[in-house]
């Protein structure tokens, strides 16, 4: 029978071989997914995602379990990258920083690459284009109000959940959800 997480977080704090390792494994791609979300760079998400395994690993004792183990890891998570952004800025601006998409956009996304269940493609070709422009404009929102949609929608997880991720309130994260949502519509019905 396979552990559970809270069960693999107990033996990484009683540093078990192994279940460090089964955790990175099981949380890696939607770590650097979350990450990717917030920071908007590809390494950076992967030295946030990174991060936050590390922070996990020198943590793991002080899970107490009153929450799922993927919320209180998602909440190191978001806060490495939030981390990460209030020591970049400073330098990015001083040092005239630019996106690394502006300086090669035709290298692809490992995010963007991730393979889809076959589906005919005549059928959901409008579907796909409408979603795939809803997502360019997810990322034109904060970075606040594009974690919950991200933490929402890509994840599923429940608005409590996305509170206790991001440390806000579920008032403060419903209405981030209902402005990035609000924003979303003006953004699509403008044809921005």
């Amino acid at each position: 029978m396979e552990s559970s997480d809270e069960e693999l977080c107990r033996a990484v704090a009683e540093r078990k071989p192994g279940a460090f390792d089964l955790l990175v494994e099981r949380y890696q791609e939607r770590a650097y997914r979350i990450a990717w979300s917030v920071v908007r760079d590809r390494e950076e998400a992967r030295d946030c995602s990174q991060e936050a395994f590390l922070r996990l690993h020198e943590a793991a004792g002080s899970f107490a379990g009153q929450s799922k183990f993927s919320t209180w890891f998602y909440r190191i998570l978001v806060n490495c990258c939030l981390d990460q952004q209030r020591r970049g800025r400073g330098w990015r601006r001083l040092l005239g920083w630019r996106d690394r998409r502006e300086e090669s956009p035709d290298e692809p996304d490992p995010v963007e690459q991730t393979p889809a269940p076959f589906t005919d493609p005549a059928d959901v070709l409008d579907e796909e284009q409408r979603m795939s422009r809803v997502w360019e404009l997810v990322e034109t929102l904060s970075p606040q109000q594009r974690a919950a949609v991200t933490l929402s929608c890509r994840e599923g997880m429940a608005t409590k959940e996305i509170a206790a991720v991001l440390g806000l309130s579920e008032a403060t994260v419903r209405v981030h959800l209902h402005r990035a949502l609000a924003t979303l519509r003006r953004r699509i019905g403008d044809g921005a």
